[in-house]
C-alpha cells in the first residue's frame, strides 16, 4: 500500500491541475478491491497547487525499451509511468507507449509527457498486437514488457538486466510482483501437466524466504518481463495464436526455454500489479473469457513437454523449482558482507561455487539469522536462498524438519560447527557433513598468545584446538585453506579426512600503470584483531622508518569496523579511509599494499584481493604463509621493521621490479585461488565420498 500513498494523490492531484479528469474519491475507490478500502483514508487527494509535467531523458542509444501497452485507464498509465521515471537509476532506457486506440483521455495524458514515443492504433486489436507493434519500434538490447496498471519501485530496472549478466543461460526474467495491499501476488509461475497455471506464493506474505531468491521458473507473468530484443524477435515475437490475450506470456517461456536458455524469476525486481484493471476478472465475458479459450490452444500445442509436469496441484514446492536435483545447506556465523571482510568474501564466492556444481544453495546465519536489507538481498538476487527470522525457528528445528532434503550440509567456523553438528548428523541423514575451519582458530590464537606472552590466551588456544579436533572428527571432511594447515593438522589428527579449499578470487583489469600510481594500502576488517595489531605495529615500528627514507609516501587505512584507536593515528600522511564500498578506484591508483601482520592463521584475503588487481604486496611471512609466493618473484617478504620500510621503497621505486610482481601476482591467484580451480578443489570433495544413503525424501520446505 505504501506504493500507493506515493503515487496516486500526485497523479490526481497532477490530472486535475491539468483539467485532464476531476477524479473523485467515489471513483477512485473503485480502483480497489474491498479488502483493500480500509487504506483510503491515508490517501490526500487535494490539487497541488505547482505540479512538474514528467520528463524522460531521451537516449540515442537505449540499452532498454519499456513497452507498455495501453487501454483506456489514464490513471493507471500516469502512474506507472511516473514510478519509472523516479525508480529506474541511471539506467539507458526508452518508452514506448502503445495506445490501443483508447477512447478516455489517454491521447490527451500521453500528450503532456515529453520523451516517450506514442504509437496510437487505428483500431483495437488488443495486448498482442500492440505490445509486438511496440517491440518492431524498440531500439534498445533488451525489451521489457510492462502493464499500464503497474508502479515500479526502486532498483527494479538493475535487477532485471544484473540477472541476465549473473546467469548467462537467462534467457527471460520476470519480477516478483505484489498486489496493492501488500500481498503476493506472484513469485514465478508453475505449469501443470493439464496447462493450467499458477501465480505461486499467491495472497502470501511476499517477505517468506520461499519467495524472495531469484530462481529457474516455468513463467513469468506478462505484467513485466524482460527479454533480450533479438532473442524476441528470432522467436517471431508474441505468438497471434493467442490474439487477442493470454498464454501469450507463458507460451514465450516455454518457446524460451525450448531454445535452451532458461526463464528466471528475480524477486530484486518489486512491481505492484492491481491485475485485472483493463480486462477485468469475469473469465465469461470479454477479452477474460481468452484465459480459457488460450489454455486449451497451450495444451494443444506444449502437452508433450507437459507430460514430464506433475499434476495440478501436485508438490508445488518442487514444481517451482523442478530442475533442481541437488541441494547443500550452509552454516555460517553472520550475514555474508563480502565488501567487508576476507571471510565473508571467501563464503560467498564458495556458494557461487557449489551454484556452478549444480546445487540450490541455501544459507542460514546460525548466530545472528536476520534480514540484512543490503547483503541478504544481494544473495537472494543472485539464486541463494536465506532462511531468516521470523520465518525460521531456530536452526535445529529446520534441521529436525528438513534436514533429511540436503546432500551437503556445510558448517563454517568452529563455534558454528560444534554448535550444530550432532544436530546435522542426526537428521541430515542423505547428507555429506563439511567442516570448514575457515582458519585454524587455535594456531591463530595461539601464536597471538606467544607474541603477546599471554597464559590465558595459551590456555584459549588449547581449548580452540581440543574444539576443533573434535569437531571435524564428527564430519565427513574437514576443509583447510592451506598446504600449511593440512600438514599441520594431520600431525594433530592424523586419522581425520581433510581437503584443501583455499581463498576464491577473479582477477580484475590493471588499467593505471606504475607511473599513474602513488602511496600504499593496508586494507582489511578490524574486527580481525590481527589486523588491528599488524597497524599499530606498522604505525609504531615500520613507518617512522619510512617516513624517514621516503617522506613523500602516504599510509592509506582501508577496513570496516574501524577502531577509536586505529583512527587516532590520522595525520598528513596516514590517510584514514575507514570502510569503502567500492575498493576499485582505490586499487586503480595504489602503487603498493602492505600486510604487516605479527599473528594469523589461513589464507589471507587482503594479500590475494591486491593481487587481483594488480598492486605488489609487501607481506611479513606469518602473512605470505601457504600461498605458494616466492620472495622476489611473486611478492616481497620481511619480518624486521627496517628491513619491512626497505623492501617497500625496493618496489615503491623500481618499476621494472613493481611490474613483474604485478604480473606473478595475477599468476598466483590464477594457479592456485581462481573459480576454476575452487571448482575443481569441491568437486574433488564432493565426489570422492561414498553414498550417504538412499534416496532423498522429495517433500520440500519452500
Amino acid at each position: 500500500m505504501i506504493y500507493l500513498i506515493k503515487y496516486f494523490p500526485v497523479a490526481i492531484s497532477i490530472l486535475k491541475t491539468q483539467g485532464l479528469n476531476a477524479l473523485t474519491k467515489r471513483v477512485a475507490k473503485k480502483l480497489f478491491t474491498p479488502s483493500q478500502k480500509t487504506y483510503l483514508p491515508k490517501i490526500h487527494y487535494s490539487v497541488a497547487s505547482h505540479y512538474h509535467p514528467l520528463r524522460f531523458d531521451v537516449s540515442a542509444a537505449p540499452e532498454v525499451s519499456i513497452i507498455i501497452p495501453v487501454y483506456n485507464k489514464s490513471l493507471y498509465t500516469f502512474t506507472c509511468l511516473k514510478s519509472i521515471h523516479e525508480n529506474s537509476g541511471k539506467n539507458a532506457f526508452e518508452i514506448i507507449v502503445v495506445d490501443d486506440a483508447s477512447n478516455d483521455d489517454t491521447s490527451q495524458v500521453l500528450g503532456t509527457i515529453e520523451g516517450i514515443t506514442v504509437i496510437r492504433n487505428a483500431e483495437n486489436k488488443g495486448f498482442i498486437y500492440s505490445s509486438n507493434t511496440g517491440v518492431k519500434a524498440a531500439k534498445g538490447r533488451y525489451i521489457v514488457l510492462l502493464n499500464n496498471d503497474t508502479i515500479v519501485t526502486q532498483g527494479w530496472l538493475d535487477a532485471l538486466k544484473q540477472t541476465f549478466k549473473q546467469f548467462p543461460d537467462a534467457g527471460l526474467v520476470g519480477a516478483k510482483l505484489i498486489y496493492p495491499d501488500g500481498r503476493l501476488q506472484e513469485a514465478g509461475g508453475i505449469v501443470w501437466q493439464d496447462a493450467s497455471a499458477w501465480n505461486y506464493g499467491r495472497y502470501d506474505n511476499p517477505d517468506k524466504p520461499e519467495y524472495s531468491y531469484c530462481r529457474v521458473v516455468d513463467y513469468c507473468s506478462g505484467a513485466c518481463l524482460m527479454i533480450p530484443r533479438q532473442d524476441l524477435l528470432d522467436l517471431g515475437s508474441f505468438d497471434e495464436y493467442y490474439t487477442p490475450a493470454y498464454y501469450e506470456d507463458t507460451d514465450i517461456a516455454f518457446q524460451v526455454r525450448k531454445t535452451g536458455k532458461k526463464v528466471y524469476y528475480q524477486p530484486g525486481a518489486i512491481v505492484v500489479h492491481f491485475e485485472g484493471v483493463t480486462s477485468g476478472t469475469d473469465i465469461s465475458k470479454g477479452t477474460k473469457q481468452y484465459q480459457v479459450i488460450n489454455h486449451k490452444k497451450f495444451y494443444n500445442r506444449w502437452k508433450e513437454t507437459l507430460k514430464l509436469h506433475r499434476k495440478n496441484g501436485d508438490c508445488p514446492q518442487l514444481e517451482k523449482e523442478r530442475e533442481v536435483t541437488k541441494r547443500v545447506l550452509v552454516l555460517d556465523s553472520r550475514v555474508l558482507k563480502p565488501d567487508n571482510d576476507s571471510g565473508s568474501l571467501r563464503m560467498f564466492n564458495l556458494l557461487h561455487v557449489f551454484q556452478r556444481l549444480g546445487y540450490k544453495v541455501s544459507f542460514i546465519a546460525a548466530e545472528e539469522p536476520e534480514y540484512d536489507q543490503i547483503y541478504t538481498l544481494q544473495m537472494q538476487k543472485i539464486g541463494i536462498e536465506c532462511l531468516y527470522q521470523p520465518f525460521l525457528e531456530s536452526v535445529s528445528t529446520h534441521l529436525k524438519f528438513h534436514g533429511h532434503l540436503y546432500d551437503v550440509v556445510l558448517l563454517s567456523r568452529v563455534h558454528v560447527a560444534e554448535k550444530f553438528i550432532d544436530a546435522a548428523r542426526k537428521y541430515c541423514t542423505n547428507a555429506m557433513i563439511l567442516f570448514d575451519t575457515v582458519d585454524l582458530h587455535f594456531l591463530r590464537e595461539q601464536r597471538q598468545a606467544e607474541i603477546n606472552q599471554d597464559k590465558l590466551l595459551l590456555t584459549a588456544a588449547r581449548i580452540s584446538k581440543q574444539q576443533e579436533i573434535s569437531t571435524a572428527h564428527k564430519a565427513d571432511k574437514t576443509l583447510l585453506v592451506s598446504p600449511v594447515e593440512i600438514e599441520l593438522f594431520k600431525q594433530v589428527a592424523p586419522d581425520v579426512p581433510v581437503a584443501l579449499l583455499s581463498n576464491i578470487h577473479q582477477n580484475q583489469e590493471t588499467v593505471f600503470g606504475f607511473h599513474e600510481r602513488s602511496d600504499i594500502l593496508f586494507i582489511g576488517g578490524f574486527e580481525h584483531m590481527p589486523n588491528v595489531d599488524a597497524m599499530e605495529f606498522f604505525i609504531k615500528e615500520i613507518f617512522p622508518t619510512l617516513h624517514a627514507l621516503k617522506p613523500d609516501i602516504k599510509l592509506l587505512i582501508v577496513g570496516s569496523h574501524l577502531p577509536t584507536k586505529i583512527a587516532a593515528y590520522a595525520s598528513a600522511h596516514i590517510i584514514i579511509k575507514g570502510f569503502v564500498p567500492d575498493i576499485k578506484p582505490v586499487f586503480d591508483r595504489i602503487r603498493l599494499s602492505i600486510a604487516p601482520l605479527r599473528y594469523g592463521a589461513g589464507v589471507k584475503g587482503k594479500i590475494n584481493t591486491s593481487m587481483t588487481y594488480g598492486v605488489p604486496v609487501v607481506a611479513t611471512n606469518v602473512a605470505a604463509e601457504g600461498m605458494k609466493l616466492e620472495h622476489d618473484r611473486d611478492i616481497l617478504i620481511a619480518d624486521e621493521p627496517e628491513a619491512f620500510a626497505r623492501q617497500i621503497i625496493r618496489a615503491y621505486d623500481d618499476e621494472q621490479l613493481w611490474t613483474n610482481l604485478s604480473n606473478s601476482g595475477k599468476a598466483n591467484i590464477e594457479e592456485h585461488f581462481s573459480f576454476s580451480v575452487a571448482e575443481h578443489q569441491l568437486n574433488d570433495i564432493l565426489t570422492n565420498h561414498p553414498d550417504p544413503g538412499d534416496t532423498v525424501d522429495q517433500t520440500i520446505h519452500t
